[in-house]
Order: C-alpha cells, then structure tokens, then sequence
C-alpha cells in the first residue's frame, strides 16, 4: 500500500525567523523554500500526486503562476518539485485531472489527449483518466437501484458517468503513445455501491489493470466500506485499486481490507492548521496516531478577528501586541525550563480569551465552557511535550514553534512534522508491528537516528 501525497505547492522557508516573524527580505519563495521531502532530508511519501486543475492552464486557472506552470511543462514534474529519481529512488508520480475543481462545469475542462499531452510532458509515472464527479451517493439494493437508475432523478449522475467511462476508453487507447513506463488508471464515478461496481467492471473490460476511485472525499467510513466492497466484488483480485482524494486518512488500517494498492491524501498537512483540534502527531498505541492540539498565538497586526476587535473598540492594539509579545515569551521560556506551566498557560489564556471570546469580563456560561477547553488542550500539549518527543527535522530545527498555531512558515512545518510520523504510521501498517507506536520515533537524517 503506496502512500501518495496529494501537493499544492506546500514548501516552507528554512530561514524562516521565528523570532522577528518574517522571512529574509530577498527571499523567493519557490526558488529558496523547501518542499517536505526537501526540508526533511528524504521521502515522507512513496509518491507525489499533481492534479492539473492545481496547475491550470488556458482551459482553467490554477494555483500555479504563469512562469511557474511554464517551467513545469518544460522541466516535468520531478524536476519542478525537485524530487528526482536519483535522490528518492522508487518514488512515483500520480497525477489527475482535478475533479473537484471543476464540478460546477457541465463538461470536464480537459480532453483526454489534453490529458495525455500534460502527463507526457510532465513525465508521470501513473496518470487518471478524466472525469466527472458525482456527489449524490446512495446505499441501494438491486431492486431500488434498477429504479433509481432508471428516474429522472438520476440523469446528471448518468450523464456524468458516461462522460468518465467514455473518456477513459479515449484515455487508454491514447495512452499508448506514453509508453510502457506510464500507467493509465481508468477512473471510477457513482452514485452508489452497485454503480460503482458497474463502473469498476466496464473499465476492466476495456483493458485497464489499475483503477483510481473518485468521489470518496466527502463519504463516512461507511460508505466507503460499502463501495469498495461492492467494486472488489466485481474484479479480479489482481486489478489494483488507488483511492483518490483520501480523507479518512487516519483510518487507512481500517480499509486495508480491501487490499488497496495505493491511495493519495493531503490530510496530514491540513490537519496542521486546518483542524480544529488534532494538529500534532505522534505515534500512539496499538497502531493508532495520538494528537495534540497546536498552542493559537495568532499575529496581533495580521489577524482579522483581531483587528476587527481593536476597529470596534473593544481592544487597543497596544496592549493585544502586549499580551501577544508576553504568550510568546512565556512558551519560549517554558520550552528552556525557565517558566512554569501555569504561567505559561496563564500567559496563552490571557491573550487567546480575546480572540475566542472578544471581551475579557461578562463571560456565559458557554463562554466560560469554551475557554476551559481552549485552557485544557494547552495545558495537555505543554504539559507532555509533544515536540520533545520527536527527532525529525521539523522538532529538531523548531522545537516548541512546531507546536505554535500562527501562520503559514509555522503551521507548514507542524504539517511536514505529521507527514514525517505518519509515513511511519504506514510502514508499521505495512510491517504489522503495532509495538512501534509505544516508542519514539526516530527519522531518517536525525542525530539519535544516526547514533
């Protein structure tokens, strides 16, 4: 099972200054910044997957640049990411069309000789077919899905399904002309388990020995249970099966099962500043991940809460800078053993309450509720830690800054850090060792690694 890391132009400065909050005056952002597999000295993944609509084009425009998008159809995909082969050998590169970023189209943006063209001169090494999601998703059985397929509730969705499989047949026959180096996956979309599954046995026929499934990412667990039972059902074992857009992530050992080959996610980066609660990994106990929640020291002069706090006069700006410079001091200080926990959570309280609350005073009941957890999740993630028990690059290079939920150079970071644990959490998935998860972890390029 090949973990694949879905990027976005995720790279972070390694001369990032915590301390002045900014980065070196002449820096470039791409061509002095670190992708993960860069900054953390190898491979956290055992691919990478790029999806054209992140790219863009004149057909539909993308996250990169113009000179950017440029400079990755002249140089191809691995020298643009600059993940080489001869420094991560045995990597691969997936890429897809995008889905989601179209959905509102009534057509896919791309042909598949578009698509072709992009994986040719990116130098894939696995590729998808184009299609066309369907959100709606329905656990049927024989007799309601033969009446549902049938109603004109279902026509977009057949529409859309037949858009995939056609432009799959076009995609592999095209495919050819990459040569026996690239892999085609034929795409599967539906609405339900039985749909799918006559999606999965129609691209079987048509030749394809590899098979990506769409439209997962907004499913329960459930739901994707029933569909990947369905679609094993009706292949051959040998027909390999790669999820798209993975984001039960966490859970990978849960649809082992299925005897997945591959999958792609970016939920470990994302969770870093995205999530709620759990931003920080670390290898648990029997075979599950612990999390921690990051420490909220949000920029007092580039937050918008904050300043639409101070517009409204609730705050001086002044003295939320002043709360703002003591937090900070009050974790460094902790981090050298030079500050207590309750002062250190005291001095985080005292500036988070603003933010959480937008007023010091008068807090209800739910106020007071929200505050105690804000309080408590501090005072977990200080008390045991979490950034002292790790040796990879991100820990090492930051230490408590990992665990500082405040903006992009430190947030990508914490993300790299759970990129790092949770290759490991794959390769004991891999091993069957669940003993690994009780240990600290040691990286690949760290000083007790090296020891």
């Amino acid at each position: 099972m090949k973990f694949i890391f879905a990027d976005s132009l995720d790279y972070v400065d390694p001369n990032y200054d915590f301390l002045a909050d900014r980065s070196p005056s002449n820096r470039e952002a791409y061509w002095d910044d670190q992708f993960p597999h860069e900054y953390l000295g190898y491979s956290p993944y055992d691919g990478i997957l790029v999806s054209r609509a992140i790219v863009g084009g004149h057909q539909f425009a993308g996250k990169y640049t113009d000179s950017q998008a440029m400079r990755f159809r002249r140089v191809g995909a691995r020298e643009f990411l600059r993940f080489r082969e001869e420094e991560y050998p045995g990597t691969a590169l997936f890429g897809d069309s995008g889905a989601f970023a179209y959905h509102k189209m009534a057509e896919p943006p791309y042909s598949a000789e578009d698509m072709i063209d992009f994986y040719g001169d990116g130098r894939f090494t696995h590729g998808c077919s184009v299609d066309h999601i369907i959100f709606q998703f329905l656990d049927l059985d024989e007799a309601q899905e033969r009446a549902y397929a049938a109603s004109e509730d279902c026509a977009e969705n057949r529409r859309r399904l037949e858009i995939t499989l056609a432009n799959a047949e076009d995609f592999l026959r095209r495919s050819k002309r990459l040569g026996a180096c690239f892999t085609p996956l034929g795409v599967v979309q539906g609405w339900s388990p039985l749909s799918m599954a006559e999606a999965a046995r129609r691209l079987v026929r048509m030749g394809y020995t590899y098979l990506a499934i769409g439209g997962m990412a907004p499913l329960r667990s459930p739901q994707i249970h029933s569909a990947l039972e369905a679609i094993r059902s009706a292949i051959s074992p040998a027909t390999r099966i790669h999820i798209l857009g993975f984001a039960k992530a966490d859970e990978i050992s849960e649809f082992c099962k299925h005897r997945i080959s591959s999958f792609d996610t970016t939920s470990p980066l994302i969770r870093a500043f995205k999530d709620a609660r759990n931003n920080f990994y670390l290898p648990g106990e029997d075979g599950r991940l612990k999390y921690y929640s990051a420490i909220r020291i949000p920029q007092a002069l580039e937050n918008n809460r904050i300043k639409n706090l101070v517009k409204e006069g609730v705050y001086r700006q002044e003295d939320l800078q002043r709360r703002e410079r003591h937090a900070l001091g009050a974790l460094r200080a902790f981090d050298r053993d030079e500050c207590s926990l309750e002062d250190a959570v005291d001095a985080v309280m005292n500036y988070s309450a603003p933010i959480a609350i937008g007023r010091d005073e008068g807090h209800s009941p739910s106020d007071r509720s929200k505050l105690a957890t804000i309080r408590e999740r501090a005072e977990r993630t200080l008390s045991e830690r979490p950034w002292k028990q790790c040796s990879c690059a991100v820990c090492s290079g930051a230490s408590i800054e990992a665990v500082i939920f405040r903006a992009s150079n430190r947030n990508k970071r914490r993300g790299i850090h759970n990129l790092a644990v949770y290759r490991k959490h794959i390769e004991a998935l891999r091993l069957g060792d669940s003993d690994r998860y009780a240990e600290i972890v040691d990286f690949p390029g760290s000083q007790s690694a090296a020891e």
